[in-house]
This record gives structure tokens, C-alpha cells and sequence, in this order.
């Protein structure tokens, strides 16, 4: 079998027509880890029990049994739970711990027949935008080994770019999927908030969180998305698809909005605006319309973003104490104990963020500054949703430069914050966003990926999928 060609598409046509069985298949991606991840570092760990799971999704096939993703290999983020597996979000803080229930999207993978080939490397509990700042060691790019993958779920993406597997699933809390997606030149998408439930997913920041998947083509995100998608009892933050309208429109030809007052002034490199108007282009070329659209307060989307996350992720991250699970370190007292574990467990960039979260929530600045962010956020989704009365689709680039060099920004919070102006407004609206390869760029003789970004209003993931297969096809 070609697996740098095999789609979950095309890899479940040949399964259910004999053409390979599910163990050869898990073992053409062990064989294709073992050759490229130790120069890649995509995976923390691959299970040991990835053949005995083929063996089964071998006999559900011969059965006649067979989901979409029967015997389909998929990587999941080190922050996704599964049962009896080790789980750490990349952390020193969670040591040692392995997780004693399956996440909802676990679940739900497990009873669609998939195979879980391994855990993924992604930045320290999940604070960051390149898998630099990992625990366990970088994660590259397999395009460029010289360049990082995005972040933070950047192991997910290296295992699939890397055809170390079919699939995979990240969490996207302000791009965490879509940069990635954009960086190894594959399909990211975030749904729409409340889509997919986020039980036992290791939580970052709780109104920002949702799990998404990473794919080689739309097609495959959309069997991923739909079947991790629904309501669940377990999480309240779920939505009913039901409870929303979705839009029934000439797909062929819809308003597609663009910010570009925002756009100019956002720094973009040239070259990735000369490639995102070649892709407007394209999309003209295929019946649709563009218009001009204004988003007044989409340029606060950055800071607001740094305000509201580390708040949440201060709060969340409290349960990291050494206590009941996770890394311990003895100190004098209990606080000794806390100071000590906290320390020796968290990275540099989990501690900047949560020092500012806690400070942002502290008497005297909780108005200043976390409620005032959330005012802006309210004031960037009404813009948003005003935007949308007038046009179908929103399109930017989904990054304001193609992936950088390993250790460019590390030491730049500043400059990494700034990897999410496009992705981050997506992220506090709650609404959904799908990056798509939409070409690439010569970045000191290499050729790199770029991603054109797609936003929807809430639960209107269909779109995305119509457009984003369309302008997919158009690029080949």
C-alpha cells in the first residue's frame, strides 16, 4: 500500500474490499514510525497493544461490521484520556499518571473500531503555538525538520503529515489545531463550541477548549468531526445540533466576507497575503462572491484572548498539586509541598501564564482587566455575528507566516502570542473554523505549506465542509 497517498477515505474502500487488512495497515504505520519519529518526535509514546486492536477491527470487518473508521489508524493529543493510558498534556506536573476512564471522544472512537496508534507530543499543557515547550523534547516538522509543527497540537500533526497515521485529534483553545494544520499542510479544524464534548479532556481554559481533528483532505475532517460530535450527559457545555438553524444555500455560490482593513494591518508577510488573494481568486473562479467586511474590534482579539485564557487555565491548572495524582515533591508544610511540586512540574510558559491569570483575577484587577476582556469578547462576537447577516463565510489567512525555525520565537512570548491573530477571534466567539491547505511558499529552499482559514457561523460546520472540499479540489 501507498500510505502517503491512503486517505481514511480510500483506506476504508480497501478494507472492506480485502484489499488490506487492518493489522497490515497498523503495521505499514508502525513500520513508517519506526523509520521517521525518532527524528520527528510526533509521538510520546506508541501503545503496545496496536496490533491486538487491528485483530479486532479485522473481525468486525469480516463481519460485514465496519464503520467509516474500522481499523483506521488515529493519534490523539497527550491530553485526550484513555483508560489505563498514560496522560500527561506533555506536563512534568502530571508524572506518572495514568488516566482510569475513557474521554467521550475516546469512547466514541472506540465504538466506531479506530486504532489508537499512540499519545502525541503537543507544548506543556498546551500553552503554545509551536511544541517547543514540551516536557519530553521539540516535536519538528516532517516537511522541514528545521521548522516547528505548530503548536500546541503539534505532535498530532506530525504523526499524520509524517504518515505515521490516517488521522488524529488535537484540542484547539485559540488555534491549536488550525496552526498546525496550516504548518504541515493538512485540514484543521475547531468545531463549533459545545459540539464535541470535552469530558476527559485535560482541561486548559474551559470556555475556550474544544477537541478537533487534523486529516490529509476535508472529506476525512468531516468523518472525524461527525463521528466525535453530540450532545453528551457528561459535559453541560454540549449543544444539540438540533438547537440550531443550519443554513441550507447554493453552495456554489455564497457571500464570502473578508476583513481587509484588518488584514492590512496585521503584519502579514507578503508572501502569504499574495497566496491568500490567489486563493480569493479561486474561490471567484468557483461562483462565489467577495465582500469587504468590517470587524472593528477583531484587532483586540489577541490581547483579549492572553487575558481571558490565562485566567481560566490558573484556575483549572489549581488541581495540579501533587496531592492525588501527577508529580509530588515533599517541602516543609503542605504550601511547602505545593511551591515544590508546582515548580519542578510546570514549564516556563504554564508558569508565565498562570502568574498572569492569577493576577488578572486578583481583588483589585478582576474588573481592570478579566472583565473588561470579556466585555471585548462579547463586543468581537456581535461584530462577528453582525458580519455574518450580510455574508455566508468568513476567509483570512490562518497564519501570518508559513512555520518558523526551531527557537525563533521560543524566547519571545510576544512574538508566539502573535501566532494566533488570525485564529484567536474564531476561538472567542465559540464559532466554527476549518484551515485548508491552500498552497506554499520558498522559505530558504524549502517549499512550506500555507493555510486559507474558513469561519462559520455557530453549528454550521457544513459549510465549512462544502466550501473548504471545493476550494480543497480547486488547489490540487
Amino acid at each position: 500500500m501507498d500510505i502517503n497517498t491512503l486517505t481514511i477515505t480510500k483506506a476504508h474502500e480497501a478494507l472492506v474490499n480485502k484489499e488490506f487488512t487492518a493489522v497490515e495497515l497498523a503495521e505499514t504505520c508502525l513500520q513508517t514510525i519506526e523509520e521517521k519519529d525518532k527524528d520527528i518526535h510526533a509521538y510520546l509514546e506508541v501503545f503496545d497493544d496496536v496490533l491486538e486492536q487491528a485483530k479486532v477491527a479485522d473481525e468486525r470487518i469480516q463481519k460485514g461490521e465496519a464503520d467509516m473508521l474500522t481499523g483506521i489508524p488515529l493519534a490523539l493529543k497527550d491530553n485526550i484520556l484513555i483508560a489505563g493510558k498514560r496522560a500527561g498534556a506533555a506536563s512534568s506536573i502530571l508524572e506518572g499518571y495514568h488516566a482510569t476512564y475513557d474521554a467521550t471522544v475516546t469512547k466514541k472512537l472506540k465504538e466506531a473500531g479506530a486504532l489508537f496508534i499512540g499519545r502525541t507530543n503537543m507544548d506543556d499543557s498546551a500553552m503554545g503555538a509551536s511544541t517547543e515547550s514540551s516536557a519530553y523534547g521539540i516535536t519538528k516538522n516532517p516537511l522541514d525538520t528545521s521548522r516547528v509543527p505548530g503548536g500546541s497540537s503539534g505532535g498530532s500533526a506530525a504523526a499524520v503529515a509524517g504518515d505515521m497515521a490516517l488521522g488524529g485529534f488535537g484540542s484547539d483553545t485559540g488555534g491549536s489545531v488550525r496552526l498546525p494544520g496550516a504548518f504541515c499542510g493538512l485540514v484543521g479544524l475547531r468545531p463549533t463550541y459545545g459540539s464535541v464534548s470535552r469530558n476527559g479532556l485535560i482541561a486548559l481554559a474551559s470556555s475556550l477548549d474544544v477537541i478537533g481533528p487534523l486529516a490529509k483532505t476535508v472529506e476525512d475532517s468531516e468523518i472525524l468531526f461527525n463521528a466525535v460530535k453530540g450532545k453528551d450527559v457528561m459535559d453541560s457545555t454540549t449543544v444539540d445540533e438540533n438547537d440550531y438553524a443550519v443554513a441550507s444555500l447554493d453552495s456554489h455560490h455564497m457571500k464570502i466576507g473578508v476583513p481587509r482593513k484588518f488584514l492590512e494591518e496585521s503584519g502579514l508577510d507578503e508572501k502569504v497575503f499574495t497566496n491568500f488573494k490567489a486563493g480569493l481568486e479561486r474561490l471567484e473562479s468557483l461562483g462565489h462572491e467577495i465582500v469587504d467586511i468590517e470587524l472593528p474590534n477583531v484587532k483586540y482579539a489577541v490581547p483579549t484572548y492572553y487575558i481571558v485564557l490565562p485566567a481560566e487555565a490558573s484556575a483549572n491548572l489549581a488541581r495540579f498539586d501533587g496531592v492525588r495524582f501527577g508529580l509530588h515533591k515533599d517541602g516543609n508544610d503542605l504550601i511547602g509541598d505545593y511551591f515544590a511540586t508546582k515548580g519542578a512540574g510546570y514549564g516556563p510558559e504554564p508558569k508565565r501564564r498562570i502568574i498572569i491569570g492569577t493576577y488578572v483575577l486578583s481583588a483589585g484587577y478582576y474588573d481592570a482587566y478579566y472583565n473588561r476582556a470579556n466585555a471585548v469578547r462579547a463586543l468581537i462576537q456581535d461584530d462577528h455575528t453582525k458580519a455574518f447577516a450580510k455574508v455566508d463565510v468568513i476567509a483570512t489567512p490562518t497564519s501570518a507566516g508559513p512555520a518558523f525555525k526551531i527557537g525563533d520565537k521560543g524566547s519571545d512570548p510576544v512574538k508566539m502570542y502573535l501566532e494566533d491573530i488570525f485564529t484567536a477571534p474564531a476561538s472567542l466567539t465559540g464559532m466554527p473554523a476549518i484551515s485548508v491547505p491552500s498552497g506554499t511558499v520558498e522559505e530558504q529552499g524549502s517549499k512550506l505549506p500555507l493555510g486559507m482559514q474558513f469561519v462559520a457561523p455557530h453549528m454550521q460546520e457544513n459549510l465549512l465542509f462544502e466550501l473548504g472540499k471545493q476550494f480543497y479540489d480547486a488547489s490540487r
